[in-house]
């Protein structure tokens, strides 16, 4: 497989782009909030995907993404970190996966979706609560961040906000 057009196999001849491995994965171009666009449209370069990272570089990338307005990339190294704890750092998994969901709730409000991100914001903070601050990740600061920006967008008019400006520390 080429990563481009092919059958998807469900019998509706549907044409679906598909990764090296077989696996439906669209090739359109994103915007840089991961939105996708027309094929042919110029657009930001995507995370690479299967990226293994130490809990280290995955918080230092994520921070780089973040602090750069690029919220969607950072919950890509998160979930990066996430699928991979299947190994070593199991009892890791829920960490990373709310540390992801707090990425997309910023992603969600930078695309006008308050009521999205407002959800996202409060189940990854409540996902990360229980963990007492691994790696130097500031769990309380974070969640406390979240639920504040979460309530913000509740009770805003739903405009878009700014993802750089209103991106958390996570150390």
């Amino acid at each position: 497989m080429d990563g481009t057009d092919s059958t998807d196999g469900t019998g509706g001849g549907a044409d679906r782009d598909r990764d090296a491995e077989g696996r439906a994965r669209s090739a359109r171009p994103r915007d840089g909030l991961g939105r996708p666009l027309p094929y042919g449209a110029a657009g930001v370069a995507r995370q690479p995907e299967g990226v293994e990272r130490t809990p280290e570089e995955t918080v230092r990338e994520a921070q780089r993404l973040l602090a750069a307005g690029a919220p969607f990339h950072a919950h890509e190294v998160f979930e990066d970190a996430w699928k991979s704890c299947a190994g070593p750092r199991p009892e890791e998994r829920e960490l990373w996966r709310g540390l992801a969901q707090l990425a997309v709730g910023l992603t969600h409000a930078a695309r006008g979706n308050a009521a999205g991100g407002s959800r996202l914001l409060l189940r990854g903070a409540d996902r990360i609560a229980p963990f007492r601050s691994p790696y130097g990740i500031d769990v309380p600061g974070l969640a406390a961040w979240a639920r504040a920006l979460a309530a913000r967008l509740d009770d805003g008019d739903g405009a878009p906000v700014d993802p750089a400006a209103q991106a958390p520390r996570l150390t």
